[in-house]
């Protein structure tokens, strides 16, 4: 810690906000001011698993606010002692990177293409919303995957800049990407291992599917959304008679499996274990009872498909249905007739639908239905919530494919006690410190409501590949269920180029070789392990030693179900533990019209303009003026005011400071000795305490506040009151007890100052920063947190309040009265509150010199609640 006063103090003619982010952001670097000190022990730190920005595209001011809120702690931290590992790390790989290189380059991967040496792309900038998807140039995957890298490199150092700018005290020689070599080698070990102990596995099984982006989609990725649609009623022929089903996807009646009803609902009772035949194909399939299927929706029976959502899912795998599957990945139904269609009609009326998309499909047979009398009426408008990908634009279909998966408690698996993995996550949940604790319930809800295991595996280019190879038979099969493993030492590796142990690159797809896993991690797969990337696991164990389990995980709200749980998942499973002690959760920022800001809503603002207009302090007050979890409005005019603070703090010290002229500020407590000086240091040492407290609880806003409302009062009131007794004017006190009470109020106001700085220095780095070289040596972001006391003096912390609102009274008479502050009472009554005599008697002398009262001042207490003027005379 550096809190050496200057030898001689220089507080300048004229103070300003304007410049101080550039100064300070240059001269925090070079003194490497936020460095983690890899000397430490565990006990003496204090970690943080930062939020790896996802930088395919610009930040927005919502990453300002949550981004603010953990800065606020760590500087709070390293100011109690504690040796900050504040990281930063870039989430650059998956989806989001891949459209935006399409976008800007106008290109799109192909894998089946030869890789082109010294590719220039057909356009550089822009964002490409232009160029449609058949003008963009295919290339090879290898020439895709460059224009990644080239681009998210471009755009970390955009990020870093503004974060910089920001004044977040982050160690920027900690960092890492998720896409690079250090958290490709994380990553990959820890899926290894996940394989090696059963938790990972791959299944051929029906799963979400985005038929846009042509990839698998997990439970955590889903986004339900409003989509129009149409009730067709059909008719299923069974001996009894015809069954009216009503459908929204009629296109899928090919792929009907079975027809089920609630087993109580007793007008389809006698029809279980019977068989109905299919309008238009007539493939006969099984009646059956289950009580999802609800009794109060349309007819009460429904048709099963194979797969039309996961309800079908579900009943497919607990009745043990056939899989009849007619939609392919590519969105439209199979190019050949299916063989369980029998019928000369369905054969022909299904040959009408092959290779359609599903629109089309739908029409083919619509119109059919309608020929042959199967429909009941004209299909009715509706309109029902369907799942999205949350980044796709279509509604998702459910296609069986071959994936990898981990196991996250959504489907029953025991661990070697025996205990539930499901059980264990939610154990986990109440270990961990949510702050608020609400949030735990996100959680919870989230554990006790997965129906599947977490899907990881992708059909993507640009992210962490699968490190998996598949043995090739001597027929030239290749045997998905022989899973070729890399050795640890190996990693990373990139199966498409590297060959597994024992095999060169000759078997490459060969009789008795290989062949190589094509797909790539999902990206929370990857950045579940933050906390082992950016600690060090298997790449610096020193430092893993001393920052692991970390302390705090900030986030926000949206990613609980994704980015918080799959981090607790991967270190129970790994490491038999939490991955952190707390985790603060940020709420979101609202428009104007109270909505959420999003990039996909279009109604994001920049920031880096808002810095630039209203300075870094102000932004940051405004981020930091809302509590953990909860929603906040964008307003400029919070920033405004915070602005307005930051210009206080600059202008209140200057004053206070700058009583003694140049030389050394004085900070000798047991100089205070004047009742109201003493006043306002128990004023300052309680809010001390109590916003100590609000940190430690993880409550900045409250912290914030409490120093906030001290620091006016310190101005409006104290400096108000107190400045002619500082001043000492032409040394009119000049024996030694006079000169005691000026040099009273001058430490007073300097200690004052000097807490205050160090209490503001977390939402306030610059304004508090440039104020602290103007006497002390070092940063005031190294110096120690206040403590009370540190300040303990015998007062009453009322008193400032209550001279205030004295002061406040005899002012407004002058105001009333039209007349200058500086026109002066030949006398004035003031009534206080009774009871408070004895406390404003102290500070007669005081508000004297301050409302410039040159005869008597009468103080009469009255049954009053604010002290009032009753009588006066002002000076001729």
């Amino acid at each position: 810690m550096t809190e050496t006063l200057r030898t001689s103090a220089h507080v300048p003619a004229k103070a300003s906000l304007d410049g101080l982010e550039s100064r300070w952001g240059k001269a925090w670097d070079e003194e490497g001011t936020y460095s983690f000190d890899t000397e430490t022990t565990r006990e003496a730190v204090y970690s943080i698993d930062t939020p790896p920005p996802t930088v395919s595209g610009s930040l927005h001011v919502g990453h300002v606010f949550s981004y603010t809120h953990t800065d606020v702690l760590a500087r709070y931290k390293r100011m109690r002692g504690m040796n900050v590992f504040y990281p930063m790390g870039w989430d650059d790989n998956g989806l989001p990177t891949e459209r935006r290189v399409q976008n800007y380059y106008g290109v799109r991967c192909d894998p089946s293409l030869p890789y082109e040496e010294g590719f220039v792309p057909p356009h550089d900038g822009g964002d490409g919303k232009s160029i449609k998807y058949a003008d963009q140039k295919p290339i090879s995957r290898r020439n895709f995957i460059e224009l990644c890298w080239k681009l998210t490199e471009d755009d970390e150092k955009q990020f870093e800049a503004l974060w910089r700018y920001l004044g977040l005290s982050v160690d920027w020689k900690q960092n890492y990407q998720t896409i690079g070599m250090k958290a490709q080698k994380v990553a990959q070990a820890a899926f290894i291992r996940n394989v090696q102990r059963g938790e990972a596995y791959q299944a051929q099984a029906p799963g979400l599917w985005d038929v846009t982006f042509q990839t698998a989609v997990a439970q955590a990725e889903l986004e339900a959304r409003e989509y129009p649609g149409a009730y067709h009623s059909l008719q299923f022929h069974t001996p009894d008679g015809d069954v009216t089903i009503e459908t929204t996807r009629p296109e899928l009646l090919p792929a009907c499996v079975a027809i089920i009803a609630h087993p109580d609902d007793e007008r389809y009772q006698h029809l279980f274990g019977k068989t109905a035949t299919t309008p238009v194909f007539g493939v006969e399939v099984p009646i059956l009872p289950h009580p999802m299927a609800e009794i109060d929706k349309g007819s009460g029976i429904v048709m099963c498909c194979t797969f039309g959502d996961l309800t079908d899912v579900q009943w497919w795998r607990e009745l043990g249905l056939p899989m009849r599957t007619v939609l392919g990945k590519d969105g439209r139904l199979v190019r050949e007739t299916p063989g369980w269609i029998t019928t000369g009609q369905g054969r022909e009326v299904f040959a009408a639908m092959a290779g359609a998309t599903t629109f089309t499909a739908r029409k083919v047979l619509v119109e059919k239905l309608a020929e042959t009398g199967e429909m009941i009426g004209e299909p009715k408008p509706t309109t029902r919530m369907t799942n999205f990908f949350e980044k796709g634009d279509k509604p998702l279909e459910i296609v069986p494919s071959r994936q990898w998966y981990i196991r996250n408690g959504g489907r029953s698996y025991e661990d070697a006690n025996g205990k539930e993995l499901r059980e264990n996550l939610l154990e986990r949940g109440e270990q961990l410190h949510f702050h608020p604790d609400f949030m735990k319930v996100r959680y919870n809800n989230w554990v006790e409501g997965l129906n599947t295991d977490w899907l990881i595996s992708r059909q993507r280019f640009f992210g962490v590949p699968l490190p998996v190879w598949y043995r090739v038979s001597e027929a030239g099969d290749v045997d998905y269920d022989s899973v070729l493993l890399p050795t640890e030492d190996m990693l990373p590796v990139d199966p498409s180029s590297d060959t597994p142990p024992g095999f060169d690159e000759s078997q490459r797809g060969e009789p008795g070789g290989f062949v190589g896993e094509v797909d790539i991690m999902d990206t929370w797969a990857t950045s579940s392990m933050s906390p082992q990337v950016a600690g060090g696991w298997l790449t610096d164990e020193k430092l893993f030693s001393q920052v692991y389990p970390m302390d705090l995980r900030p986030q926000g709200q949206d990613i609980i179900r994704t980015w918080l749980f799959s981090t607790v998942v991967r270190a129970h499973l790994e490491f038999g533990g939490l991955p952190w002690k707390h985790a603060a959760i940020s709420g979101w920022i609202l428009d104007p019209d109270r909505k959420k800001m999003s990039k996909s809503k279009g109604n994001v603002v920049t920031p880096m303009g808002l810095l630039e207009s209203h300075g870094s302090d102000a932004v940051r007050y405004w981020a930091a003026s809302a509590r953990l979890g909860t929603d906040a409005a964008f307003d400029e005019q919070q920033m405004k005011i915070g602005r307005r603070l930051a210009m206080k703090v600059l202008n209140a010290s200057k004053f206070a400071l700058g009583m003694g002229g140049e030389g050394t500020v004085d900070l000798d407590l047991s100089a205070v000795i004047e009742p109201l000086d003493r006043a306002m240091l128990a004023m300052v040492s309680g809010v001390v305490e109590r916003a100590t407290a609000a940190l430690e609880s993880y409550d900045h806003t409250r912290a914030l506040e409490l120093t906030e409302t001290c620091f006016w009062t310190f101005c409006d009131d104290y400096l108000e009151l107190v400045k002619d007794r500082a001043y000492d004017r032409d040394g009119a006190y000049a024996d030694a007890e006079q000169a005691n009470r000026v040099r009273s109020a001058r430490v007073a106001l300097n200690l004052t100052v000097d807490t205050f700085l160090r209490l503001l220095a977390p939402v306030l780095p610059y304004a508090t920063e440039e104020v602290w070289s103007w006497y002390r040596e070092g940063s005031v972001h190294r110096a120690s947190w206040p403590t009370p006391e540190a300040l303990a003096a015998e007062g009453n912390p009322e008193l400032v309040g209550l001279a205030g609102s004295a002061l406040a009274a005899l002012r407004k008479v002058k105001s009333e009265q039209k007349v200058s502050q500086r026109t002066a009472f030949a006398a004035v009554t003031l009534q206080i509150p009774a009871g408070t005599a004895e406390s404003v008697e102290l500070v007669r002398a005081e508000l004297v010199a301050a409302a410039h009262v040159k005869g008597d001042l009468t103080i009469i207490e009255a049954d009053v609640a604010e002290p009032e003027v009753t009588s006066f005379e002002f000076v001729a």
